[in-house]
């Protein structure tokens, strides 16, 4: 197996255990593609959900860039939903599972 399912396989046991929730393999598997080399950066591969200008990140970058969404309030309330579900008690909140949540927080799954 590869590292990148190596990953993945981390990431659908990390959907189960903090969102309750059986991982679309196939949703998840992209969006980690898509995430590219970041994934195998420690730093970059993960999301912190107390730092405003790595929320902005998520914001602009993902949700708006990459899904195309337009910039609202309602943008902000389901990252703050996603972090709330996945626990501010945890700090490694990776960001292939962040992105995915957030994509079918907003039923952008067709983008991909």
């Amino acid at each position: 197996m590869s590292k990148r399912d190596d990953l993945i396989t981390k990431y659908a046991a990390d959907i189960k255990d903090k969102f309750g929730e059986d991982a679309d393999m196939d949703l998840l598997t992209k969006v980690t593609i898509g995430l590219g080399p970041s994934i195998y950066n420690i730093d970059a591969s993960k999301v912190s959900g107390s730092d405003e200008k790595e929320l902005a990140t998520v914001k602009n970058n993902y949700l708006i860039k990459k899904l195309g969404m337009a910039d609202s309030a309602k943008l902000d309330e389901g990252i703050k939903i996603v972090m709330d579900k996945y626990g501010s008690a945890n700090r490694n909140k990776h960001r292939a599972v962040v992105y995915y949540m957030l994509c079918k927080h907003f039923g952008k799954q067709s983008i991909y």
